[in-house]
């Protein structure tokens, strides 16, 4: 399993140089100028120059990209050109924020997806089963930022349970939560309950119960553990894909994290900043995936990384 992990982390490297790559040269292609944003829209042209010369603006992009990449390798992701920090301490302060939000909202996602999806397979062409699928449809097809909204207005604003936005307590981190986990949680069901579908209509299954096994034996041990693995694998994406989709979230509810961050960097043209953050969230996706390959055989002891 050691192996197989070194050799997966090495199939990467190219995935993250390439992400590298196109990030460094998407953010110089983008419309605006960081010189003119840092030193104003009315500064004179001298002073524009100056604040170019300082950041290395005015070099090459192949000789900005070498230089980056020299400093990379040394483990300096730059400073800020918008707050003079080094990057490397804004992604230390805001992306345990956003793994946080990313985590609660995967944990409660799987929680009630799991069940759900679990009960509508079981309840086939019931009113569960109607319920889970038109609450799946719903989920997946609502907006997060709309979602978030509403909740913040029925629940902050009209029935005072829970603050507007910001983080501190736990009660702050419930609205982001549920509006960055809903659309997950659809999915998770769904997917639990077409593959516990196709698992009870396999040839072992019909056995185990021609055996005389009780029903909840021939659930949760036959069927929902083997039904589980693609589950798992939606999970770890819907995972990577929150911590890289938690911006609108973040945004809503005034969250401080790397999404947030993020977006205040783009819009003031923090070339080092934006760099930074999509390549953390790169490699964390990366990462998420190799350890749920791993947890495969963990739930299905056939599968072996030989």
């Amino acid at each position: 399993m050691i192996q197989y992990a070194i050799r997966r982390l090495l199939i990467a490297i190219p995935s993250i140089i390439g992400v590298l790559v196109v990030v460094f040269f998407m953010v110089r292609l983008a419309p605006g100028d960081p010189a003119v944003y840092l030193a104003g829209e009315f500064a004179p042209p001298a002073t524009i120059e100056a604040m170019r010369q300082r950041f290395g603006l005015d070099r090459p992009l192949y000789i900005q990209f070498g230089l980056y990449t020299g400093s990379l390798i040394q483990g300096d992701l730059g400073r800020s050109t918008r707050t003079q920090r080094l990057v490397i301490d804004d992604l230390r302060q805001f992306f345990p924020n956003t793994l946080e939000l990313a985590f609660g909202a995967i944990v409660v996602a799987m929680l009630i997806g799991i069940p759900a999806g679990v009960v509508a397979a079981l309840r086939q062409n019931t009113w569960a089963d109607l319920l889970v699928t038109v609450g799946s449809l719903v989920g997946v097809s609502m907006p997060v930022f709309w979602f978030g909204l509403l909740a913040m207005l029925y629940f902050s604003v009209q029935l005072g349970w829970f603050p507007v936005a910001g983080r501190g307590t736990w009660a702050h981190m419930v609205l982001p939560i549920a509006s960055l986990g809903l659309g997950s949680m659809a999915i998770i069901a769904r997917m639990t309950r077409s593959s516990m579908l196709e698992v009870l209509s396999l040839d072992y299954v019909r056995t185990a119960r021609a055996k005389g096994l009780r029903h909840q034996r021939v659930v949760l041990k036959h069927a929902f553990r083997n039904a589980l693995v693609p589950v798992v694998t939606i999970g770890g994406l819907q995972f990577g894909q929150l911590m890289s989709g938690a911006v609108l979230t973040e945004t809503v509810f005034a969250w401080p994290g790397i999404g947030r961050l993020l977006v205040d960097s783009i819009q003031a043209r923090d070339y080092p900043v934006v760099q930074g953050a999509v390549l953390l969230i790169a490699v964390a996706f990366i990462l998420i995936n190799i350890g749920v390959d791993l947890v495969y055989g963990f739930i299905d002891p056939r599968i072996r990384y030989d």
